[in-house]
């Protein structure tokens, strides 16, 4: 049965695309209940790492239902990567197989990618003969570079893990990317959850920024926040502590 699974580990969430025999393409249900389970990691949780069960990572969406779709249609199956990409807390994609199309955009809607040894980043919108959608010329451009998104949306270049790496689309190459990702998660796990978020929200605002002197500002007031707060008094407590203990 096609679902998608939701799973915590300490403050960090792992959401599974799970259709294996149909390599996790996005139905308009499946979309939705991706767009849910985002939602309830959002309440829960202080990161999120994708998945798909094997072999793929997800194909893209569901062609039969991509052939009758309109504006509303399309919406429907972007639902589910836009939550991705409008999380509140940070975000990874443990890419453990074929990223195709609007499962490409899956792979970009997250912060950041880890790529595993049959991982394999592939457009193919052009090949369908169908226009991109969901962002996708917009967020490869931006990870990437103009050049490389040429490549893969008009010259139907497909990147595998190496090449994604080396290119900038995925952070690192692991034989294991679910669990590489749970390791990276650590971090934001164990830490405030306020702090997690207020510091993402920063990040998307200083990201658009051109001027040093606004991104120094935008950042004085939650960090004069932040050291307010009893998790840091905690913390540097006991940082003082060890120093003092040595």
């Amino acid at each position: 049965m096609a679902e998608v699974l939701l799973e915590h580990n300490d403050s960090v969430a792992v959401i599974t695309i799970n259709d294996p025999d149909r390599r996790n393409a996005l139905t308009v249900d499946l979309s939705q209940e991706l767009a849910d389970k985002v939602a309830e990691a959002e309440r829960e949780a202080n990161a999120l790492i994708i998945t798909g069960a094997p072999p793929a990572f997800c194909a893209g969406a569901d062609l039969t239902q991509l052939g009758n779709s309109k504006d509303e249609g399309l919406r429907l199956i972007y639902k589910g990567f836009l939550a991705v990409a409008n999380a509140t807390i940070p975000t990874i994609a443990a890419v453990n197989g074929a990223a195709v199309g609007a499962g490409l955009n899956l792979a970009l809607a997250a912060d950041l990618r880890v790529a595993g040894p049959k991982a394999r980043f592939d457009a193919r919108f052009l090949q369908l003969g169908i226009h991109p959608g969901g962002g996708m010329t917009w967020m490869l451009q931006k990870i990437t570079s103009r050049q490389t998104a040429t490549a893969m949306t008009l010259f139907g270049q497909i990147l595998d893990a190496d090449e994604a790496v080396a290119k900038g689309l995925a952070y690192a190459k692991a034989e294991d990317p679910l669990a590489v990702a749970k390791e990276l998660a650590k971090a934001a796990a164990e830490a405030p959850a306020a702090l997690v978020r207020t510091i993402k929200a920063t990040m998307r605002t200083t990201d658009a920024m051109h001027d040093h002197a606004e991104a120094v500002e935008t950042e004085l007031l939650p960090q004069v926040a932040s050291i307010d707060t009893p998790e840091f008094a905690a913390r540097l407590a006991a940082m003082k502590a060890r120093i003092s203990g040595r």
